[in-house]
């Protein structure tokens, strides 16, 4: 049987012309005729039809394998590979891309660890300067898979320092080979026309009366370089059993890898729905886990300390973030959310006194508000925050005025020292006025945050083709949350912008209790300046009591009773501002994290894509969000057809080694 064995980077078309040749003789005297026809198709030229064709495409070699098996029930189990000669440069007859071509394919073959390389010199040239003895070193530097063959040596003259030469390189004596070295004399120019069998019997004469007949009988002659090569063949392969079966294993293990990596085929729409089913259900699954704060599965694992580690960790594991993201946007508001910020109203504590008996200046406001100041420069470094004013501060005389200033514009039929309650609603809009801001920061940071998660495990659980595909979908469904998080904001903020209604029991217990601590202020302040500490009469010591004045301590108390009676309103007044709005602070931050964070952006984001999903999806939908590439379906096809192929050398190996 003779074929061609097609040179992978041709063509298809080329590949499959060549692959149909197929020819069939029963005697070596049709060879030549065969040979011409594939060499013709294989595009190779002989060296007078070069000379007469211009085309470029024409050439001296070809990498396609021209494969001659030859059967008979006493044709030895033997491959051998006939390589083109390493030509040295180029001539009229062969191109640089021919000498190259040379180089590359007897290199293709030889650096393989398993093959036995057959290094022909020829005896009419100094084996010095044949390259073949070089590039086998180079691929097998101690030549334990090499066995030199000298041909030609009949042009020796007998007797000459060069046949003496060559005969010890037979002997292996020059050039060391562990396989040694074999004679073999090729048909001179009168025996062209030569049979194999005249062919043969012309070898055994002139090895019978030559130097080379004192060599052992194995290392002579065709016949005996025929057994000569089939027992290194198979003691070479039995070698090399144990190691080829490992590297079948391996081959084997990393192809079924690879097409485990490409995942189930997605061809039909039956596929197509099935695979994005099992996806929507794994993205259904890490999704709920993630935003219930239920860390299990290798997706949420990380280990080590470094910051991007401890970055993806969070990411990942969006129930934390979320959380952590709350915690900041409730700090802002409370530390930063007011236009103003009071001296002795915003502190925590109403320990500083309520009614100042001269202006505080602004020395001293810097001092009393350095803490505050501290905590907001720290605040502002948080990004999604920091765009936002700081709270203008105030000293306590100039809220009075704000306040006081409000208060008569909006003065009706009530009497002095009295007001109006609308006054308080319209101050605690503008004092709150920042809030907004500070709630659509928070919304954007959150639904980015659950974006880049999405993004992050859809990228994880999905091919990259499918995550295109899939992408633009899934984003539309996250800007739909954020719109929807921004309209109910706009509710929330509209229900802040009405008039204040408070059923809350802290706003008039904190009304009380700023009042109780003002009066009790005032009255310690009193009792100090009413007290004169005395000695005892008649007592040596330096000890003093205290002696307090109770006339003159409540004459100050009554005297620090401010007699205007709009200071007196703005005083209650801000009480009430200073109450109401930390009611209404509280609402608004439970407001924003439950009603409009987790009711319009996190919660049921799992649903974003699962399987119900997928189930609502029209057959044409499926394939067009799921179908594989054509090239991931040729990738698939051959990957296949490789681990089959290697299936079934493993199972031959199997039963070679069971033999042995």
């Amino acid at each position: 049987m003779i074929r061609v064995i097609p040179d992978p980077d041709r063509s298809g078309e080329e590949q499959k012309s060549i692959k149909a040749f197929r020819e069939t003789i029963t005697s070596f005297d049709e060879l030549p005729r065969v040979m011409a026809k594939a060499t013709e198709l294989m595009g190779i030229d002989k060296a007078n039809d070069r000379e007469a064709s211009n085309d470029n495409y024409r050439r001296a070699f070809a990498r396609d394998v021209l494969s001659v098996e030859i059967e008979g029930p006493n044709r030895p189990q033997l491959t051998v590979v006939d390589l083109p000669g390493i030509v040295q440069s180029q001539t009229k007859d062969t191109t640089q891309a021919d000498v190259d071509m040379t180089v590359e394919i007897t290199e293709s073959y030889i650096y393989q660890p398993r093959t036995i390389c057959l290094a022909v010199i020829s005896a009419t040239n100094d084996y010095a300067n044949q390259p073949i003895l070089n590039k086998v070193r180079q691929f097998d530097p101690k030549g334990e898979r090499t066995l030199g063959i000298i041909t030609k040596p009949d042009r020796l003259p007998p007797g000459s320092d060069t046949e003496n030469q060559f005969f010890r390189l037979a002997q292996n004596e020059d050039v060391y080979f562990e396989l040694g070295w074999h004679i073999l004399k090729n048909r001179s120019f009168e025996e062209t026309e030569f049979s194999i069998q005249e062919r043969n019997s012309s070898e055994s004469n002139f090895l019978r009366k030559s130097i080379f007949g004192s060599l052992p009988p194995t290392h002579i002659g065709i016949s005996s370089l025929v057994n000569r090569l089939s027992r290194l063949l198979f003691s070479h392969v039995q070698q090399a059993l144990p190691r080829l079966q490992e590297e079948l294993d391996e081959a084997l293990e990393n192809n079924r890898r690879e097409i485990s990596v490409l995942g189930e085929p997605r061809t039909s729409p039956e596929e197509c729905r099935m695979y994005l089913t099992q996806l929507g259900l794994n993205f259904y699954e890490i999704c709920k886990a993630a935003v219930n704060g239920h860390y299990e599965g290798p997706y949420f694992i990380s280990e080590g300390k470094e910051s991007h580690i401890q970055r993806l960790a969070l990411t990942r594991r969006l129930r934390a973030a979320i959380q952590l993201m709350n915690q900041e946007f409730a700090e802002e508001v409370r530390v930063n959310g007011h236009k103003y910020h009071i001296h002795g109203i915003n502190e925590n504590s109403a320990n500083t006194k309520q009614m100042d008996p001269e202006p505080l200046n602004e020395e001293s406001a810097e001092d009393d508000d350095e803490t505050i100041s501290t905590t907001v420069a720290a605040n502002q470094k948080r990004r999604p925050f920091s765009n936002i004013k700081r709270p203008k501060k105030l000293a306590r005389r100039k809220a009075i005025t704000w306040v006081n200033d409000v208060v008569i514009r909006a003065r009706g039929r009530e009497l002095l020292g009295n007001f109006n309650p609308l006054v308080i609603a319209e101050l605690f809009w503008e004092q709150s006025s920042k809030w907004h801001l500070f709630a659509k920061a928070h919304i954007d940071e959150v639904s980015g945050t659950c974006q880049r998660f999405l993004e992050s495990v859809l990228k994880d659980k999905a091919p990259l083709d499918i995550f295109h595909r899939l992408w633009p979908t899934i984003l539309e469904k996250i800007k739909t949350r954020h719109r929807n998080a921004l309209e109910e904001l706009a509710k929330v903020l509209k229900d802040t912008r009405s008039y204040v209604i408070n059923y809350n029991h802290y706003y008039t217990d904190t009304i009380k209790k700023r009042q109780s601590e003002r009066r009790r202020n005032h009255m310690s302040e009193c009792i100090e300046e009413a007290t004169e500490y005395k000695k005892l009469p008649g007592c040596k010591s330096d000890h003093t009591f205290p002696d307090i004045d109770i006339s003159h301590a409540l004459g100050l108390f009554s005297d620090r009773i401010d007699p205007n009676m709009d200071n007196h309103s703005s005083e209650e007044v801000l009480d009430c501002l200073f109450a109401i709005y930390k009611v209404y602070q509280k609402l608004f931050i439970a407001n924003v994290t439950i009603q409009v964070i987790e009711r319009h952006i996190v919660q049921d984001l799992e649903l974003i894509f699962c399987p119900l999903t997928v189930a609502k999806l029209s057959d044409t939908d499926a394939v067009a969000l799921a179908s594989e590439p054509s090239a991931i379906e040729r990738q698939r096809e051959f990957l296949i057809g490789r681990v089959a192929k290697l299936e079934q050398g493993r199972e031959i190996l199997g039963e070679v080694m069971s033999s042995n």
